[in-house]
């Protein structure tokens, strides 16, 4: 785990790298050796370089490009679905978080809905400390300021946010990273709904009372969770 943990950091050292890193995954898709050689004005060999380091340390994949056409296949990269631990020297938290929301969920609808309030309670807290170290007066910022802050501790929990306004009352927003995705794989639905409410109550904590639907979920397969916000008011 040591070795793997200094493999990782060893590639992100190099800037044009990570910048290349962060680049796939703000995008949600896949990206050719030129469209990285071009968006980052270097050869493509280099390019390909960089690609491949990043492959070698399982943060990207890679597949063919079938084109029916003839000559070399293009390679197409994306982000690795297998989640990333940096931490060192390492410490098992996922055992941990796994064993604390069995055992909540082991007294059936106490426990999960005590889940469902924690997730919440940590949002709202989240947000707080967000609002405190900006030192964000609520009373004096519009709209699109209060979502520019959300979509920033959005980004800090490395949910990979993208939000949209629709109209005065209603927002949709995606993320398209779960950092719950190993335990949701194996209770979806408590972490899904746990997850959905972390997610509320930071948006409670700038605009008060909302209305949150999912309209779709990773761990229903989708490419991203997708939300619809109602009754965006100012507070």
């Amino acid at each position: 785990m040591e070795n793997e943990t200094l493999k990782i950091t060893s590639v992100l050292s190099d800037p044009t790298r990570f910048s290349i890193y962060q680049y796939i995954m703000n995008g949600h898709r896949q990206v050719t050796v030129q469209e990285i050689a071009d968006e980052f004005d270097i050869h493509p060999n280099v390019a390909r370089l960089h690609l491949t380091k990043l492959e070698d340390v399982n943060l990207l994949t890679s597949c063919s490009e079938k084109t029916g056409k003839g000559g070399r296949p293009s390679r197409l990269y994306s982000i690795s679905e297998q989640m990333v631990n940096l931490q060192f020297p390492p410490r098992d938290y996922q055992l941990l978080s796994e064993i604390a929301i069995d055992t909540l969920l082991s007294f059936g609808e106490t426990g999960q809905k005590a889940l469902r309030d924690m997730g919440r309670r940590f949002g709202r807290e989240a947000a707080k400390r967000a609002i405190e170290a900006e030192r964000i007066n609520l009373q004096a910022i519009d709209r699109d300021s209060k979502l520019d802050y959300i979509r920033k501790i959005l980004y800090a929990q490395g949910l990979n946010p993208e939000i949209e306004v629709i109209d005065e009352q209603t927002v949709k927003f995606r993320i398209f990273n779960c950092t719950f995705k190993e335990t949701a794989k194996k209770r979806p639905e408590a972490i899904c709904q746990m997850h959905q409410t972390f997610l509320k109550g930071i948006f409670e904590t700038f605009f008060g009372d909302i209305n949150l639907i999912e309209d779709n979920s990773i761990m229903g397969g989708c490419h991203s969770c997708d939300y619809t916000l109602l009754k965006l008011v100012e507070l």
